[in-house]
């Protein structure tokens, strides 16, 4: 019987022609222009779904882009896993800082990945990472070791919020029934360091307008007698941190976890430097909340980002203009003990009451979700360990996460079932950002890797 790793190497090119294929389809649910790339991208998931093994594939409808869903039940008395995972994509805007175009994928060589890295929009955000669970399935059903039943439900909206998945979780939540979740939209902490994302911070993204007069007025003529709405926003922008870079919301931080010393010197052992990571980011030094490492900053405190900020003229050359409107999209990230729903409501409330009256405010929530935290102590997490200390050599480590899936809480609320965030990304792979890639060692060790998680899950889940 042919074992994984035989597996991979054979079958290492084609897997990789097949992920570039999948690559090469502008899948951007943000711009509605790419509605058409995003059925076809559906198409192909569940095509390669049905080419793995699946022996159901579907494209469901929804209100909003389709969800593929796809089964290999083996035997009803076996645990099953959910795998979720979205197709859809961020817009690869700006163009003109990649290197090569961001949907005709290259593999180029990098200092992390000697080896080689794929270059393309959602090689690691999530096709590369998604595309892994599929040709695991493949090794596990040509080679007959499925150990346990398998489901996967795949989205195309996961990139603007997920609008539609509430919606579809609820009405087929029996045919989702599931044991435990696997979900790969995460990292690690390196190549040579497996880590099990164990919390995930929460969301809350709002768009703001400030108005002042009712048109673009002449900034000679009115300029200082009537108020300007870019500078009053930047005013108050400013104003939402203090000198300690502590967000001044009333009731912010009501509630949220604190760390103990212990927690906080446990979370310290992971390996970091700060130097290479300056350095990664050519930057002279890092910034954020006083008393808070950078590790800590970016996973287990709470944030507030300016995303965008835009008013009045910025095209090419002169335009003398007082600009009628000022708008700025602000997200916050969040910690456990923070509802989303609720800090919007409190940046609203407040936003509006430090704005001078000579402007009106409008504040538009445009999406958000609760954090997550995974208990240590589940077999689902169990399991993620056994396969990533069997698949790297090394044990991994439990790490919290500074980036959101509000999905998760999601999962545990409508299913009752925990999410295993067993990530094989890095994050210096530029998710969101112009030249992303992943590692052609991480595609293909994730493939390696999935199984193993299947043949602990079956393991302990009858143990127990």
């Amino acid at each position: 019987m042919t074992d994984i790793k035989s597996y991979v190497n054979q079958n290492k090119e084609r897997f990789l022609n097949e992920l570039f294929s999948l690559l090469k389809i502008p899948s951007i649910s943000a711009d509605k222009a790419y509605k058409t790339d995003i059925l076809k991208t559906a198409d192909f998931v569940k095509e390669s779904l049905l080419k793995a093994g699946c022996s159901l594939a579907e494209v469901c409808e929804t209100p909003g882009n389709p969800i593929v869903y796809g089964e290999k039940i083996i035997d009803v008395n076996l645990p099953t896993i959910l795998v979720y995972g979205h197709y859809d994509v961020q817009p690869a805007d700006p163009i003109n800082l990649w290197d090569s175009p961001p949907f005709e994928p290259v593999i180029k060589p990098t200092d992390i990945h000697p080896d080689g890295a794929i270059f393309a929009r959602g090689a690691c955000d999530d096709k590369g990472q998604m595309y892994m669970h599929v040709k695991a399935l493949e090794y596990m059903t040509a080679t007959n070791n499925l150990t346990c039943n398998v489901k996967f439900m795949i989205e195309g909206e996961e990139e603007v919020g997920s609008p539609s998945l509430e919606w579809y979780v609820k009405r087929n939540q029996e045919k989702l029934a599931n044991d435990v979740i696997l979900i790969s939209d995460t990292g690690m902490i390196s190549n040579q360091q497996p880590s099990i994302t164990t919390g995930l911070r929460g969301l809350s993204y709002l768009e703001v307008e400030v108005t002042g007069p009712n048109r673009d007025l002449h900034s000679g003529l009115y300029g200082g007698a009537v108020a300007n709405p870019i500078n009053i926003l930047i005013k108050m922008i400013a104003s939402l941190h203090d000198e300690n870079n502590h967000i001044t919301i009333p009731g912010f931080y009501d509630n949220i976890k604190i760390f103990t010393d212990a927690e906080r010197t446990e979370m310290e052992k992971a390996p970091f430097s700060l130097d290479a990571y300056k350095k990664a980011l050519a930057i002279d030094d890092v910034d954020g909340e006083v008393g808070y490492s950078t590790n800590e900053r970016s996973s287990i405190r709470p944030t507030l980002d300016v995303n965008g900020i835009w008013g009045g003229y910025t095209g090419e050359g002169a335009k003398t203009v007082i600009a009628s409107k000022a708008y700025a999209k602000i997200s916050m990230r969040l910690v456990v003990g923070q509802d989303n729903q609720v800090i919007s409501e409190l940046f609203e409330k407040h936003f509006k009451s430090i704005a001078p009256k000579s402007v009106t405010i409008k504040v538009t929530n445009l999406h958000g979700g609760m954090a997550y935290e995974m208990p240590t102590d589940n077999i689902g997490y169990q399991a993620a360990a056994k396969a990533l200390q069997e698949s790297f050599g090394v044990p991994s480590i439990p790490q919290y996460s500074g980036g959101s899936i509000p999905i998760v809480a999601l999962f545990e609320n409508e299913l009752k079932s925990k999410s295993i965030l067993m990530g094989f990304g890095l994050n210096s792979d530029a998710i969101h950002s112009p030249n992303e890639h992943f590692g052609v060692f991480n595609f293909l060790k994730g493939i390696e890797t999935i199984p193993l998680f299947y043949k602990y899950y079956a393991k302990l889940f009858k143990e127990s």
